[in-house]
């Protein structure tokens, strides 16, 4: 009765924990009184434009090569389910925190007030919006679009599939709680993260579901917000419970975590929230305590001891040109060479940054939770300004 009363004590703990977390009172959250959330929407590189949401609400679409805004447009809401984390609705405007998806001449971003909007990339007109009428619940992860749909995860615990030219919705795949993550595609099957401690595999074509894994199995199960990332058949992801699996992407078997256990060493602090990245047969995952593990991705063993960033890491991590670049939440940017697992500080911006970050052509683009884009060069580390909240 003791362990039970223990076990259910520490559950209500770890769920107040991440109320905190997600509300003004944790490391994301409302600015101001009465202020509107800032989400923290990463960027998207398309035919030479980058997409994004604002922190206020809006979808924006930059020109990167001239630096300039090409139109912006703002998520209205009736107050059904606006706001953000914590935070008093908003009279119109609605927080986004998932990072957009584009495809065609479509640009897609999901709303915390519960609908999807679809918007024409040259213009950013409205083409479509789901549900046409009334709200789902908030929508934190981001979008994937892949055959013809457009996949994505709710906090009512369901991945949905619609018709990404006409919004119409195809299936949905009911989980055991909340999903935030971002839903990751691999030929033909989605892998996705919920709040009921499980990663599932779903088939994208009829949203059945292939296999569960539970890592509650494995005594240390926890929370799961982390995207999963699938590299040579393995799905790999981060928990709350502050271990690192690697599943087997076609029967759902565990391979290995890390830590094997909890009285080790080198157990990280804190827990998985960013992406991790695979290279080279290499794992680098960021954690909450402000470290980057780098496993062998077969074996889950420690390629070389943490590398300590001193700030806590929730912005995905990206490849560019053999080198991992990561942005710590202080603001400080860093190069990790993949042939030494060496890092070097590239630049600081000195702005809060939670948001994923987006690569393309050696260049890297920040979303600060100032409101301000920028854009880094990863071998020089020289630093524009492209776009800001007004």
């Amino acid at each position: 009765m003791e362990i039970r009363c223990n076990r259910i004590l520490l559950g209500k703990v770890l769920l107040f924990t991440i109320i905190l977390l997600v509300s003004g009172l944790g490391i994301f959250g409302c600015v101001g009184t009465g202020a509107v959330a800032r989400g923290w929407s990463g960027g998207i590189v398309a035919d030479s434009t980058l997409f994004l949401g604002s922190i206020e609400g809006e979808v924006v679409a930059v020109d990167i090569s001239e630096g300039s805004v090409l139109w912006e447009v703002p998520l209205e809401t009736s107050g059904q389910a606006g706001g953000g984390f914590g935070c008093a609705p908003a009279a119109t405007t609605v927080a986004i925190y998932g990072t957009p998806a584009v495809d065609g001449e479509l640009v897609y971003v999901g709303g915390y007030n519960g609908k999807i909007y679809a918007i024409t990339s040259d213009s950013g007109a409205l083409r479509w919006v789901y549900p046409r009428q009334g709200n789902l619940q908030p929508i934190v992860g981001g979008l994937v679009v892949s055959q013809g749909k457009v996949y994505f995860g709710c906090s009512d615990g369901k991945l949905y599939a619609l018709d990404a030219a006409t919004g119409d919705e195809n299936w949905e795949f009911q989980t055991g709680d909340k999903i935030w993550s971002t839903p990751a595609i691999d030929g033909d099957t989605l892998f996705v993260a919920s709040f009921d401690k499980k990663l599932y595999a779903v088939d994208a074509t009829t949203g059945k579901g292939k296999w569960e894994f539970d890592t509650a199995e494995s005594d240390t199960g926890g929370t799961i917000v982390s995207t999963p990332v699938v590299y040579n058949n393995t799905v790999y992801i981060g928990s709350f419970d502050r271990h690192l699996y690697a599943v087997n992407a076609t029967d759902g078997k565990q391979i290995w975590q890390f830590p094997v256990g909890d009285e080790v060493d080198n157990k990280p602090e804190n827990w998985f929230w960013a992406k991790p990245v695979v290279y080279d047969n290499t794992l680098y995952a960021g954690n909450l305590d402000g470290k980057v593990y780098i496993l062998n991705a077969e074996t889950g063993d420690e390629v070389v001891d943490a590398i300590d960033l001193g700030s806590p890491i929730s912005s995905w991590p990206v490849l560019v040109d053999g080198s991992i670049i990561i942005a710590s939440e202080d603001g400080r940017v860093w190069a990790i060479d993949t042939g030494n697992n060496q890092k070097s500080e590239l630049t600081n911006l000195e702005q809060k940054i939670y948001a994923p970050l987006c690569a393309s052509d050696g260049v890297i683009y920040i979303h600060t939770q100032e409101g301000i884009l920028y854009e880094v060069d990863t071998q020089t580390g020289a630093t524009r300004q492209l776009y800001s909240i007004e």
